[in-house]
């Protein structure tokens, strides 16, 4: 199944008084809830302009009068918005969802595999991480962090380039795991600087 799929479809209504539109469609892909090709590069800013749109649209304020079938719809729907927006602002969702629909999960096991070289680089920063933490030195954690930052660069450019142009999902798979350890080390740094600051 895809990930990010829904296997039902939930239509909103198309008369009375829940007024979502009835081109809304409750199984639609998060790309095209809100009316984006199903890309990894995207319109940032018409992602942001579909998102407030339709969350004000379905906000459940707005039923908070109204029969509680439609109070339930609009949550519902809310919900589904929040998260479609969620995943589609990050890359790493982004690209996660989007391989997703072409039913590759890159968190199975049998495709968890990275060449020795990316493997050979998680054990030197992991032991660049352990050193600046030994030695509480705040410089040599900024200084991880910032090549941490050009490696997501290089890795989100590889994403773009093989999801939307090779359409090679192995490679778009690939860039995907080495991106995710990439953002869980950046996370592990954030938190032993913020402990050296405190």
């Amino acid at each position: 199944m895809n990930r990010g799929m829904d296997s039902g479809s939930h239509p909103a209504p198309k008369t009375g008084f829940f007024p979502l539109s009835p081109e809304m469609e409750f199984g639609k892909d998060y790309f095209a809830l809100f009316g984006l090709a199903p890309r990894f590069r995207i319109d940032e800013a018409a992602l942001e302009r579909a998102f407030r749109a339709l969350q004000a649209e379905v906000h459940p304020d707005r039923y908070a009068h109204r029969p509680q079938t439609e109070q339930r719809l609009s949550m519902q729907w809310a919900t589904r918005v929040n998260e479609a927006y969620r995943t589609l602002r990050a890359p790493l969702a982004r690209a996660r969802y989007l391989l997703g629909l072409r039913g590759i999960d890159i968190d199975h096991p049998a495709a968890a595999a990275v060449s020795a070289d990316f493997l050979a680089e998680q054990m030197e920063w992991r032991e660049a991480l352990a050193e600046a933490r030994g030695e509480s030195d705040l410089a040599a954690l900024d200084a991880l962090r910032e090549r941490l930052d050009g490696e997501a660069r290089t890795l989100t450019g590889e994403l773009a380039r093989a999801l939307d142009e090779a359409e090679d999902w192995n490679a778009a798979a690939d860039a995907a795991r080495r991106l995710m350890f990439i953002e869980k080390l950046e996370h592990d740094v954030g938190e032993a600087a913020a402990v050296l600051e405190s």
